[in-house]
């Protein structure tokens, strides 16, 4: 999980033993998610696209799934897009999300974990937010980092690496 450079812009994008971006944000349930509040213990967080559409969905109940085994190992789950807050409390009342959703409404923190790219489709070009996942471990430095994730198995390969955690 070495260097990964972000596409377009050529942004270092955050690499496995670097200190992990501090961040506080509006969250869903009137929270605030701030990494400085959660130091001491490893946090998941995760980026994706847009609330309520099929693969953020796929991905938002797979952490929901393993969020009990998660919180039980004391791990704190955050996602991060940048749909506005009451966007987000439709999506987690809609499916039952317990973790709190988190709003990146200008892309700043995207941008500092360098997930903050260039996509293409259709032909056309745009900036958007790349499906990732960063493991961050309870000193704040990033354990594990997952780009271009793929949502299908994943919450359960973000938890067995949980798991091998020191």
């Amino acid at each position: 999980m070495g260097r990964d450079a972000t596409e377009g812009g050529g942004q270092r994008g955050i690499e496995v033993g670097d200190p992990a971006p501090d961040f506080t944000l509006p969250a869903t349930g009137g929270r605030t998610a701030s990494l400085a509040a959660l130091h001491g213990k490893p946090v998941v967080v995760y980026f994706y696209p847009k609330a309520d559409t099929p693969g953020c969905t796929r991905e938002a109940c797979g952490f929901q799934e393993a969020l009990g085994q998660l919180g039980g190992i004391g791990v704190t789950v955050i996602g991060i897009s940048r749909d506005a807050v009451p966007a987000l409390e439709r999506f987690a009342a809609k499916f039952g999300l317990g973790f709190p959703l988190a709003s990146d409404a200008d892309a700043a923190v995207a941008k500092a974990y360098g997930v903050w790219v260039e996509k293409t489709m259709y032909g056309r070009t745009s900036m958007g937010l790349e499906r990732s996942t960063f493991l961050i471990d309870a000193a704040g430095r990033v354990a594990r980092v997952w780009r271009k994730v793929k949502v299908d198995g994943h919450a359960a390969a973000v938890l067995k690496a949980v798991q091998a955690l020191p």
